[in-house]
C-alpha cells in the first residue's frame, strides 16, 4: 500500500474508533442531553487530533445523536423516551422477523452459544436477589446478538443491533426485578427451542412476544 493510501486507511480507521467511542459515551449516558462536545477536549481525552473528532460528530450528526450549530459547538440531543418507545415498538415486530429467518439459516455453532448464553444466565440467577444486574443486562444483549447474526441478514442484523443499543439505559431498567429477569430467560428458552424446531411460526410469535412483554414490564415502572 502506498504512504499516501496507508495514512488516508489509518485516518479513516482512527476516525471510526473515536466514532464508535464517543457514540457508546452518549448511548451509555456519560455524556446528557444538551452538554457541549469540545473537539479539543474529546481529542485530548481520547488521545487523538481535532480531525478525526471533527469527523465522528459529523456522523454522530447524521445519526440524529448530535447537533452540530456554526459558530457555536456542537451539542448532544442523545436518545429521547419517545425514541425508546418507538424503537421498542419497531423491535417488536422486527425482532419476529429476525427470529423466523434464524429458523432458515441459524447454524449449529450459533445455537450452541444460545444455549451457553442461556445456561450463563440461568446460574446468574442462582445467586437470587445478589444477581448482577449488569452481566444478566449483558448476556440478554449477546443472545439478542447472536439471534441476529443468525438471521443471515446483514441489514436486519444492522438496524436492530443499532436499536439495541439505542436503549442500554431502558434495558437495564426492564430487567431490574429478579422475577422479570427470570421471565426473560424463559422466554429466551422457549424462541431458541421453537428455532431448533424449525417452526418458523412460532418463533416468530414468541420473539415478538418477548418485546412486548418488556413493554409492558416498562410501563408498569413508569418509565
Amino acid at each position: 500500500m502506498r504512504g499516501d493510501k496507508m495514512e488516508e486507511h489509518q485516518e479513516h480507521s482512527l476516525g471510526g474508533r473515536v466514532f464508535q467511542r464517543i457514540r457508546e459515551d452518549i448511548l451509555k449516558g456519560k455524556y446528557k442531553q444538551n452538554d457541549e462536545l469540545k473537539e479539543a477536549t474529546l481529542g485530548k481525552e481520547l488521545g487523538v487530533s481535532r480531525t478525526p473528532v471533527r469527523e465522528a460528530l459529523r456522523q454522530l450528526e447524521l445519526e440524529g445523536l448530535v447537533s452540530i450549530v456554526p459558530n457555536r459547538g456542537a451539542y448532544v440531543n442523545g436518545i429521547s423516551k419517545k425514541d425508546i418507545w418507538d424503537i421498542y415498538y419497531m423491535r417488536s415486530t422486527l425482532e419476529g422477523l429476525c427470529a423466523r429467518w434464524a429458523v432458515e439459516n441459524i447454524t449449529e455453532e450459533q445455537i450452541d452459544r444460545l444455549e451457553e448464553t442461556i445456561l450463563l444466565s440461568e446460574f446468574q440467577m442462582k445467586k437470587g436477589n445478589a444477581f448482577n444486574t449488569e452481566q444478566v443486562t449483558g448476556l440478554d444483549g449477546r443472545f439478542h446478538t447472536i439471534l441476529y447474526e443468525a438471521s443471515g441478514s446483514r441489514m436486519l442484523a444492522r438496524v436492530l443491533s443499532d436499536f439495541h443499543e439505542y436503549v442500554q439505559s431502558a434495558r437495564k431498567d426492564s430487567i431490574v426485578s429478579e422475577e422479570r429477569a427470570r421471565k426473560s430467560i424463559r422466554e429466551h428458552k422457549q424462541i431458541l427451542q421453537a428455532i431448533k424446531e424449525r417452526d418458523a411460526d412460532q418463533a416468530e410469535q414468541l420473539a415478538d412476544e418477548h418485546i412486548l412483554h418488556v413493554i409492558q414490564n416498562l410501563k408498569r415502572q413508569g418509565y
